[in-house]
């Protein structure tokens, strides 16, 4: 398999786990199963076919994500050392801008490839009060494949912040990418290129 389509699984589940409403903190990992299969469903439910079909199942399953995901935290270390570097305007607008991309870019492969993956929970790991692990394993026909989901707890909702895919951080990945970006461009330039990729 390669690794852009354990990525996109993988963004999948981490979408996945995105709620229809807050959940109040019973547990990270108790926290994940009822969201998991909300959207398992509407991923189930049907094939689109027409780009407007594809656009309405898009559209129910950006409301879930955009609730739960802490797109400022993935921003915020996505960018490390760099978020100092940032406005505060400049990193709303690059807040924003990343969640698009994250959705943007992976629910195309999820709709045309997604095949009736499922995730099975393994168990959660308090790290702090407010931060914990939890690792499952998304299944596939013919293979598993190790996928554990750092969360943080806001406001009494945990939150996901980054999924490491078979030892590999999502956001560790982009940190990278945004290094070198931002060894020869502004951040100004990164949110324009970051924009108009996600446009594409």
């Amino acid at each position: 398999m390669s690794i852009s389509r354990i990525t996109a699984i993988a963004l999948m589940m981490m979408m996945i786990v995105m709620g229809s409403a807050p959940v109040r903190a019973e547990g990270p990992m108790n926290s994940l199963r009822k969201p998991i299969e909300d959207i398992t469903k509407i991923l189930q439910s049907s094939k689109p076919q027409t780009v407007d079909e594809k656009q309405a199942q898009r559209d129910k399953i950006f409301v879930i994500t955009r609730q739960i995901f802490d797109f400022v935290e993935m921003g915020k270390r996505s960018l490390a050392r760099n978020w100092k570097n940032f406005t505060p305007e400049q990193r709303k607008n690059f807040s924003d801008v990343f969640a698009d991309h994250l959705n943007n870019t992976y629910m195309d492969k999820i709709q045309s490839e997604y095949q009736d993956e499922t995730v099975e929970f393994l168990s959660e790991e308090k790290v702090s009060d407010d931060k914990a692990l939890v690792k499952s394993i998304i299944k596939r026909r013919t293979v598993n494949v190790p996928v554990d989901y750092s969360v943080l707890l806001s406001n009494n909702v945990w939150r996901v912040y980054d999924v490491n895919i078979e030892g590999v951080s999502l956001i560790k990945n982009y940190r990278t990418q945004f290094d070198e970006i931002l060894s020869k461009e502004t951040p100004d330039q990164l949110i324009d290129r970051l924009r108009k990729k996600t446009a594409l």
